[in-house]
């Protein structure tokens, strides 16, 4: 078996040859090949290895490695080279991120780039644009169902567009982050198109089956991600007479990584992303992407072998492309898809609940408790330290930390859902109830950052001292996510102050997603309020900034050293940060 890997390859490079128009550029190929191949093939023998056909389906994905390798740009190449022994740019105090839609935040991506002055100003250099692949029309979950991967939304711009972006704002010091949904496709997209015509190939790219028979043995060990809006996890396709694994939406097909083909597929798709210039791809909905008959099939084992071959893929033929985990899991799992074989950075979701569980709270215990037992994370990775995305707030905190310091999980769920939807006595909060489940009374959580922390109840009851109350709040977030080690990332209008928009509830394709309520539309006048005086968005965007200048221009604030401190004070949040012989402690009342 020691020698199988070897061969393999040596095989393998008797062809990978004729891809290459220049010898250096083979050169490379191999100098990477040889570093990386063991790793890529003890993971897709941990998925494929069982199968007769094993060596073909890895020389086949070879070769795939090798023709994007080839067609990577001469700037991307050197931009490799550059970055080949040191990629560690998201450990920098100068990486800030920001992450918005194209059309909401600016229309279409010509408006993106004529925003490129705001973003110098906010001072980011790491830039999530959300999903703008092509998707259907009313049927996308937020453009979170692709039917085309190597096109964007009509209504956005075009590839070329997209491409000369990227450039651009890499020019001016701004990396892109791209979603790769790699977990499903569209049931409009190509595969599932021709899947529907009855093309065995291609259905075997899904999760298909005749009847109810084995949906029902696998349904007995899943959870539904969405009870009230999309029940279960199999949908009935009536023009085949089958059933079709969707995890999400109807809509939104399962890839079936059990059939090597979709790998290789789904490895081109990330190498043409690659080859567009993306510095860093952010794996949707990460844990869901393996299935086994008895499990809750997510976070098993083999997704961390697929991820682990998706990362050496891009280490030989898109080296500086990094990966960034959206595992939304217990707090055990989400540390299992950071590394640097792995995902280079990670969302931290623990940190962002608690932080809101803390400010209804005021009180540090769980926050202090759980960042202590869960924040160091490899030295070479990082954190994506976050207020609010584009979804709900969840209350992912462990239930073991939690008694450990005194709380009922349970209670306390209910009691923080209450307390952000404003249904608590006290609560100073304007969140809309998601996926509300009538029986338990369980749910989770939508709002912008302002309408959670109280601007919008303060502003509706004019209640100056209470709107003073909400900004310091919102100061208070942003300085623990841009001080407490990794990358912090701003969903864009959080810093203008904006607040709920509830225009979603007339809109038929929106209306049962209470999420679009923390996705409003940015507007010109939106962005000039930063400049007037008196306004929430002046008085929040003004201090942000100083913000940001004093993380990026103190050096302490790199890397990923951070000790959690024992306070002994309930309301006091306290942390020791260090790098290069230098100490900060920083207390947060």
């Amino acid at each position: 078996m020691i020698a199988e890997p070897t061969s393999l390859l040596s095989r393998a490079k008797k062809t990978l040859s004729k891809h290459f128009s220049t010898n250096d550029d083979w050169r490379r190929f191999q100098q990477r090949l040889n570093v990386h191949f063991d790793v890529l093939h003890d993971s897709l023998h941990d998925l494929y290895g069982e199968r007769a056909d094993f060596p073909a389906c890895v020389e086949s994905i070879l070769h795939s490695a090798a023709a994007a390798y080839n067609s990577r740009s001469t700037a991307l190449k050197l931009q490799d080279e550059k970055q080949d022994s040191n990629n560690h740019w998201y450990l920098d105090n100068t990486a800030i991120g920001a992450v918005c839609y194209v059309d909401l935040f600016a229309e279409n991506l010509q408006g993106l780039r004529d925003r490129l002055p705001y973003f110098q100003e906010l001072g980011i250099s790491y830039l999530h644009l959300m999903p703008l692949f092509k998707a259907p029309e009313d049927h996308n979950d937020g453009g979170y169902a692709v039917s085309d991967y190597r096109h964007v939304n009509p209504a956005l711009g075009d590839m070329v567009q997209l491409t000369e972006i990227i450039s651009t704002f890499r020019d001016h010091g701004i990396r892109i982050v791209l979603d790769f949904i790699y977990n499903h496709t569209s049931d409009e997209h190509e595969w599932a198109k021709r899947a529907r015509q009855n093309e065995q190939q291609f259905q075997d790219f899904y999760y298909f089956f005749p009847d109810r028979e084995m949906p029902d043995q696998y349904e007995q060990t899943l959870r539904e991600v969405f009870p009230e809006d999309a029940p279960g996890n199999f949908s009935y396709i009536a023009d085949l007479d089958q059933w079709v694994w969707t995890t999400f939406k109807t809509y939104q097909w399962d890839l079936n990584y059990s059939n090597p083909a979709v790998f290789k597929a789904m490895g081109e798709e990330m190498l043409f992303l690659a080859n567009c210039g993306v510095d860093t791809l952010r794996l949707d909905a990460v844990a869901f992407a393996w299935k086994e008959m008895g499990t809750p099939c997510e976070s098993l084992d083999k997704v961390l072998s697929l991820v682990t071959a998706f990362n050496q893929l891009a280490r030989i033929a898109a080296p500086s492309l990094l990966f960034k985990s959206e595992a939304i899991v217990h707090p055990d799992e989400v540390a299992r898809y950071i590394g640097p074989r792995k995902c280079q950075i990670s969302y931290n979701p623990l940190l962002m609940a608690l932080l809101w569980e803390s400010l209804a709270t005021r009180e540090v215990k769980l926050l202090q408790h759980s960042m202590a037992k869960r924040f160091r994370i490899h030295t070479d990775t990082a954190w994506v330290n976050y207020i609010r995305g584009h979804d709900d707030v969840g209350w992912t905190f462990c239930d073991d930390d939690a008694a450990e310091v005194g709380i009922r999980g349970h209670d306390h769920r209910h009691f923080l859902n209450q307390f952000y939807t404003g249904q608590h006595p006290g609560s100073f909060a304007s969140g809309v109830a998601f996926e509300p489940n009538l029986a338990t009374g369980d749910c989770r959580v939508c709002g912008t950052a302002a309408s959670l922390a109280g601007l919008e109840r303060a502003v509706r009851e004019s209640d100056d001292d209470a709107q003073d109350k909400s900004i310091a709040r919102l100061l208070l977030l942003h300085s623990i996510i841009l001080s407490i080690g990794g990358i912090p990332l701003i969903y864009l209008g959080d810093e203008l102050a904006t607040l709920n928009d509830y225009s979603y509830e007339n809109d038929p394709h929106k209306s049962s997603d209470a999420r679009w309520v923390n996705r409003p539309r940015l507007t010109e006048s939106d962005l000039m309020e930063r400049a007037q005086p008196g306004t929430p968005a002046n008085a929040l965007f003004s201090q942000l900034r100083e913000l940001i200048h004093l993380r990026k221009s103190t050096p302490v604030f790199a890397g990923q050293d951070t000790e959690i401190i024992h306070s002994r004070h309930r309301h006091i949040f306290v942390y020791l940060r260090r790098h290069a012989g230098e100490s900060l402690l920083v207390l947060c009342n």
